[in-house]
């Protein structure tokens, strides 16, 4: 009797049949490779995260780490060592192709709209991390992400998606001194209107050879146009002999280097530093800004977070046709809460929350269709922690590249909108337009989020608001009123 039904190899090994290597169709060698691929599109977030997280003084005039001059190749080593563990970890409980690191966005917010606010620590930010991941996990065990999920617009969620990446953009051009605080104006092109000195060239140079490796569809394209970038600066910076922006904390001029001056390190394989992890202060947050105000930080960490991480893993399943009946991936369970246990461990570790990435789906093109390929980037992330030294080498210029091409990566989704329904399009549009003009991802969700319910009620349509997304909408409006109601009940 014969049957059309394909009949599956039999694992060769426990090894095989605790990964399902054989079950999934995959090899060894695939995994392996997919496993590599995923590493070298992943690998930039170990110069990227320093520059977004290690170069922003907390509110009490502190980098990260408690110094008062930036270490980037502590950042840098502990960014890759959580990267290394968590992915290791979604690898071996989850079984699933998707790897771990510091997340983009998450860190921007971390570190513009929390360590910087006045009297905010670093310790303190990083603890209302950890906070952050305890919750999540929380959420995941309880069933209630999945609900919240469901209660805000899809629409929406992909508003807070294009709006930090609009946000990355912005940081990027900034940094990079493409866009500059005007005589006159909020912002201008460059000094005085003009693209000026050595610094901007390679930040042009860069963005130009990162869009065309992209567009030529060039493995690890970002982290190839960050090196690059890098070596084009030490050389300027070897014959023009540029120079810091800074001396002694006194400015010198426009055209020289906005953060680290390039140049040849002493060493590149050291002994990583990881004195950032643990340093967290779990109620600091609280006591510095307010019970509201720490509660709204944390819920907007949550909701950037777990939102992402729905659609990161649905997209690699989906790719890599590990998707169930229903849609959603085999053991969503388990890659949650391993995802939510990332989040805390970014704040223990000093490095911000981590989450899945999406730049995984490059490893599952290759072929990577089990977690043994998560396990192998991160050993690779943790061979990695002796190179942080490197770090120090990139200049703003050179990483700002990446931070705009990501940041035109999220906004591609914004065709997803429906910009004729005003229930939604108002919404959409103030979340994406506040976060970079008010330099706050909390801020831009907030007024989404207010916009859609009172567009709701205003329409006779607050039947269809679920209560989850009530509470929600309550929580913001006490952030935005908090200064009013301290007047009227006589706090300061």
């Amino acid at each position: 009797m014969s049957t059309n039904t394909p009949v599956k190899p039999a694992p060769v090994s426990g090894f095989d049949r605790y990964f399902k290597i054989s079950e999934r169709g995959s090899t060894l060698a695939r995994e392996v490779r997919g496993g590599f691929v995923t590493f070298f599109t992943m690998a930039y977030i170990i110069a990227l995260n320093p520059l977004i997280i290690g170069t922003v003084k907390d509110g009490t005039g502190q980098f990260l780490g408690g110094g008062s001059a930036p270490n980037l190749a502590m950042v840098a080593a502990c960014t890759a060592l959580v990267a290394g563990v968590m992915s290791i970890l979604m690898g071996v409980v989850a079984n699933f192709p998707m790897s771990i690191a510091a997340g983009l966005g998450l860190n921007a917010f971390v570190a513009f709209g929390v360590a910087a606010l006045p009297d905010m620590t670093w310790k303190a930010a990083m603890g209302l991390v950890v906070w952050e991941g305890i919750l999540i996990l929380l959420l995941v065990i309880s069933g209630f992400r999945v609900a919240a999920f469901r209660a805000l617009p899809g629409q929406m969620k992909t508003a807070i998606s294009v709006g930090i990446g609009l946000f990355i953009a912005f940081i990027g051009l900034f940094d990079a001194g493409f866009s500059r605080a005007g005589a006159g104006t909020p912002v201008q092109l460059g000094i005085d209107g003009r693209l000026q000195g050595w610094p901007i060239v390679v930040f042009i140079v860069g963005f130009l050879l990162l869009l065309a490796l992209y567009v030529r569809k060039v493995t690890g394209a970002l982290l190839i146009a960050i090196v690059s970038a890098t070596v084009l600066a030490i050389i300027i910076e070897s014959i023009a002999k540029i120079g810091p922006r800074f001396v002694d904390g006194k400015p010198t001029n426009d055209r020289t280097w906005s953060l680290n001056v390039p140049a040849v390190p002493d060493q590149v394989v050291s002994t990583p530093d990881f004195s950032l992890v643990g340093q967290v202060d779990m109620f600091g947050g609280f006591a510095k800004i307010g019970v509201i105000a720490a509660a709204l930080i944390i819920f907007s960490l949550i909701l950037a977070d777990f939102f992402d991480t729905m659609g990161t893993m649905t997209a690699i399943g989906a790719k890599g046709d590990l998707l169930d009946e229903d849609g959603a991936p085999h053991d969503t369970q388990k890659i949650l809460v391993v995802d939510s246990v990332a989040a805390a461990a970014g704040g223990l570790g000093g490095v911000s929350s981590n989450t899945g990435y999406i730049e995984s789906a490059s490893g599952v093109g290759d072929g990577a269709r089990t977690g043994l390929a998560s396990v192998v980037t991160g050993v690779l992330f943790l061979f990695a922690t002796f190179l942080a030294p490197l770090v120090e080498v990139i200049p703003h210029e050179a990483a700002a590249p990446a931070l705009v091409f990501v940041g035109f990566l999220m906004m591609q989704e914004v065709g997803e909108i429906n910009w004729r329904d005003i229930d939604i399009a108002l919404p959409a549009f103030l979340t994406i337009a506040l976060m970079p003009l008010t330099y706050s991802i909390t801020v831009g969700i907030g007024a989404g989020t207010l916009a859609y319910l009172l567009i709701k009620i205003i329409k006779g349509k607050w039947r269809e608001i679920p209560v989850i997304l009530w509470i929600i909408s309550f929580c913001f409006f006490l952030y935005f009123a908090i200064d009013p109601i301290r007047q009227i009940f006589g706090v300061n």
